[in-house]
């Protein structure tokens, strides 16, 4: 009898993908339950003003304003569309680069100074080879390859000391982060970079613009004019479905998962396993570099210099963001626009309601908590997809039962005709 493959709900991808909405879900409902308590106990907001803010959470980034009327308007909004996609652009490639790690079993809370470290080689870069001499599209791709080995040499460090001296890569990650926060502050401390034209901006770097250096927008502006979107969301796009690549369908993918999974048993079947810890967290860093290089290099964007007592959330926020997508590359694309949606949407909350943008931040951290808990979630949907389906193999069991029976029954039967045939 021919066997049934998987259903739908039973697939690995569909729990991953039910589990990460279920998360959602219940994010926006606690983000839902805070705006009416808080509408509710403030005055000044009211029942109109909590149906507002369920409205800007769950549609904002469609939001127009107010009307002369005083109502909110709902429509396409290219500046806040266009500015979701650039935001998204750093924290796909951050959280590509939590994703990448963890397939390998690896946990890169690194992220953070891998970040930093490629802000500064690239805005370092683009600032500091003059374009008179070499074409501007050139000092890009220089700034933009320099940003990634940066962050690629600065992931290697807790690579090394987690494959030759078995640290465990949390710590040492940590150590580096802050490293790099003071390292990156005494680098433009001093230096040319710092902006002096304009008095009140000295604590920021230049913008890339300055020496003529900005990423292409690839016609991105005349379908979201108003907004700082460039072509820096397809270059990340294209990196996370290369990343899905080399993960999925190469030898080295397989190699690098092997060794997440047990690396004994992968030493043992001949695979070099520090090796391939070293390069996925090399990896892992390259990415975070590629997010920092592809923000920087916007030419829209400032840098805040002096980063010794803060760490940036970026770089953080890769972790959510890889959480969501359970690890995948194609699905870390989605959740960090959901993601950058979120910011979005604090934004609108702020400018149009007296809401606090901060917000979306206990929203995010909901989703985040839950998402951390994606394993319990797809167990509780495959626990009950069993149950739904416990009844059903039971008529073919019965069938598989009585067919020997039967058998044994007419084999029993044969011999008997047969000397029945020869006593006659």
């Amino acid at each position: 009898m021919k066997q049934k493959g998987p259903t739908l709900l039973s697939k690995d991808g569909t729990k991953s993908v039910l589990a990460a909405l279920l998360s959602i879900l219940i994010g926006l409902l606690v983000g839902g339950v805070i705006i009416v308590i808080t509408g509710l106990a403030t005055p000044t907001l009211g029942i109109s003003g909590v149906w507002d803010g369920i409205r800007l959470v769950l549609l904002g980034i469609f939001s127009t304003g107010r009307d002369a009327a005083g109502a909110l308007t709902f429509g396409f909004n290219s500046t806040n569309l266009g500015n979701m996609l650039f935001r998204a652009t750093p924290l796909i490639l951050t959280g590509l680069s939590v994703a990448v790690a963890y397939k390998t079993g690896l946990f890169n809370i690194g992220a953070p100074g891998q970040y930093l470290m490629g802000t500064a080689a690239s805005l370092m870069l683009a600032l500091g080879i003059p374009t008179e001499t070499v074409p501007a599209a050139l000092v890009w791709v220089i700034a933009f390859l320099g940003g990634i080995l940066a962050g690629t040499l600065w992931g290697c460090i807790p690579g090394l000391v987690k494959a030759f001296l078995n640290i465990n890569e949390v710590l040492a990650c940590i150590m580096t982060n802050w490293i790099a926060a003071n390292l990156v502050t005494w680098m433009f401390d001093g230096s040319n970079f710092r902006n002096l034209v304009e008095n009140t901006k000295s604590g920021y770097i230049y913008k890339t613009t300055y020496n003529g250096v900005a990423t292409a927008k690839l016609g991105l502006d005349k379908i979201f004019p108003g907004s700082q979107v460039n072509g820096g969301i397809i270059i990340a796009i294209v990196i996370a479905i290369l990343m899905y690549i080399l993960m999925s369908k190469t030898t080295l993918g397989y190699q690098l998962k092997a060794c997440g999974a047990n690396r004994h048993a992968a030493r043992y079947a001949g695979i070099a396993d520090k090796r391939n810890i070293v390069l996925s967290m090399a990896i892992a860093g390259g990415l975070s570099g590629a997010g920092a290089a592809l923000y920087y290099l916007s030419g829209n964007t400032e840098f805040f210099w002096s980063t010794y007592q803060t760490l940036p959330a970026t770089g953080f926020n890769g972790i959510p963001v890889a959480l969501l997508a359970s690890s995948h590359p194609i699905g870390v694309i989605f959740t960090g626009c959901f993601m950058s949606m979120l910011d979005i949407v604090g934004l609108q909350l702020t400018n149009l309601t007296a809401y606090n943008e901060y917000i979306t931040d206990v929203i995010i951290a909901t989703i985040v908590y839950l998402s951390a808990f994606s394993l319990v979630i797809k167990m509780l949907i495959s626990g009950h997809g069993k149950r739904k389906n416990a009844a059903a193999p039971a008529a073919p069991a019965e069938k598989k039962a009585a067919a020997p029976e039967e058998k044994s029954a007419s084999a029993g039967e044969g011999p008997q005709s047969a000397k029945g045939g020869n006593e006659a």
